[in-house]
């Protein structure tokens, strides 16, 4: 006779981030800064407060999941790896989501925590924009959120990405610059967590992101 042992979770009363995307009532900018800064604080603690470092190979919308409050926690460690003392990074089959992976997946790299930094600029810029990172429902040169996003900022034109909202401008700014040096195609390029939080947090200055992917020329 197997024993089952039954996994018990916090009841997560609003779902998970991407349930947020889906709702009527968005949260307001503020609220999606807090939202932010709270999941960048929970990769931080994995990668770098765990006893065992633990890279998420997972970190999307779905796998943020929404207390009553707005409070995210990270969830879904089923394809996460744990390093060893004396390893920064590991060779893996391609792991996470569509959308999400960093491209070091596809470049036969070693695969460190700059894979979830990668991740989390996608979803940092799809709480800024308030959209999915693909949507094929709006002008052709908007359908890659990260494409968008960056030729937004290189022009000067960040409120588009936000439309009629009302935001801190310099905040908006922080923050796109933040997604932007978070999904840089060359991994070394990338910020730990730790220093993405302190970004976030206005702590430290943000030199001008380059454009995050490599030139084709």
């Amino acid at each position: 006779m197997v024993l089952m042992k039954p996994l018990v979770y916090e009841y997560m009363s609003n779902g998970s981030l991407a349930d947020l995307f889906r709702k009527e009532r968005r949260p307001n900018w503020d609220e999606r800064v807090g939202i932010a800064l709270n999941i960048a604080t929970g990769i931080l603690y994995l990668h770098d407060e765990c006893e065992t470092q633990i890279i998420h190979c997972d970190i999307k919308p779905q796998n943020i999941l929404m207390d009553e409050f707005n409070c995210p926690k990270i969830a879904d460690f089923g394809l996460a790896k744990l390093l060893k003392p004396d390893q920064s990074g590991t060779f893996t089959a391609i792991r996470g989501t569509r959308g999400y992976v960093a491209p070091e997946w596809h470049r036969n790299m070693p695969i460190t925590v700059k894979a979830d930094v990668y991740s989390f600029g996608v979803v940092l810029l799809e709480l800024v924009c308030y959209r999915r990172s693909v949507d094929v429902n709006v002008p052709e040169d908007e359908i890659v959120l990260t494409d968008w996003v960056y030729d937004c900022f290189k022009v000067g034109e960040l409120q588009k990405l936000v439309g009629d909202e009302v935001v801190d401008k310099k905040r908006l700014e922080r923050m796109v610059s933040v997604g932007l040096w978070c999904i840089q195609d060359e991994p070394s390029l990338r910020p730990f967590m730790k220093k993405v939080v302190l970004m976030l947090e206005g702590t430290v200055d943000i030199p001008v992101p380059p454009s995050p992917f490599f030139s084709t020329i």
